[in-house]
């Protein structure tokens, strides 16, 4: 049980890594680690929100994924169609906002009208703030972000003077969200896989060997027990 007067996260992210090898000691297909993986969201959904983290976004595709077999990325296509149609009815049952980040733009055109319904049905919610990257990558997100805003600076719409750090974030997919605070990866690998480049400059992170679809609330508990015992600084100095 969290202690609540430790310190949680405002923003958790997470990278969902495991669910092939999940299936795989099970003998079992790997899009029946994918479809596991996903309940496993649904599920850790519910646990942030309930140990008092505001903002949860989970890595889901990449936009490297595309590079696996044509069998397992239709799957996962198939697969995300359902899991959006779910997810419009759990965001109004839990009153949880979701949002999508990515370029959505090389998704077939009825998952684009799904993710727009739901970020549009969704947004009047005040619960979790829940956020899905599809098809994203941070050097993609960041190249999108610099194409726009030359864009606006040569039409007139900015100066040079007004480029701040606080400038180029607007431009970003996670314009309205705050940096995340806390990463977790599963599955034991540990790095970053291009996500969030911009965003995790001080987040801190938290690997752990346990597969994504067996990740659950008290592993979500010990994550944040790390994060409460870290000395966040910024880069400055403890008086």
């Amino acid at each position: 049980m969290i202690n609540m007067e430790k310190k949680v996260p405002q923003h958790v992210a997470i990278i969902l890594d495991g669910n092939g090898r999940w299936a795989k000691k099970r003998f079992l297909p790997r899009n029946v680690g994918h479809a596991q993986g996903a309940k496993a969201v649904e599920q850790i959904c519910e646990d942030a929100w309930d140990l008092g983290i505001k903002y949860l976004t989970v890595y889901a595709f990449s936009t490297e994924n595309w590079k696996r077999p044509d069998e397992e990325v239709s799957a996962l296509m198939k697969l995300l169609h359902k899991y959006l149609k779910d997810c419009l009815e759990r965001s109004s049952k839990n009153n949880m906002r979701v949002r999508v980040i990515g370029d959505i733009s090389k998704l077939a055109p009825d998952l684009q009208a799904q993710i727009k319904e739901l970020e549009e049905k969704s947004s009047v919610n005040t619960g979790l703030n829940f956020t899905v990257a599809l098809n994203y990558g941070g050097r993609d997100e960041i190249l999108r972000a610099m194409k726009q805003m030359y864009a606006d600076l040569e039409a007139g719409k900015r100066n040079k003077e007004e480029v701040t750090e606080e400038c180029f974030a607007s431009y970003l997919d996670t314009k309205d969200i705050p940096d995340p605070d806390l990463m977790i990866r599963t599955s034991g690998e540990q790095r970053i896989s291009n996500y969030m480049l911009w965003q995790m400059a001080y987040a801190e992170f938290y690997f752990t060997d346990v597969l994504w679809p067996d990740f659950n609330k008290k592993e979500l508990e010990k994550a944040i027990d790390y994060y409460a015992g870290r000395d966040r600084r910024y880069g400055g100095v403890k008086a």
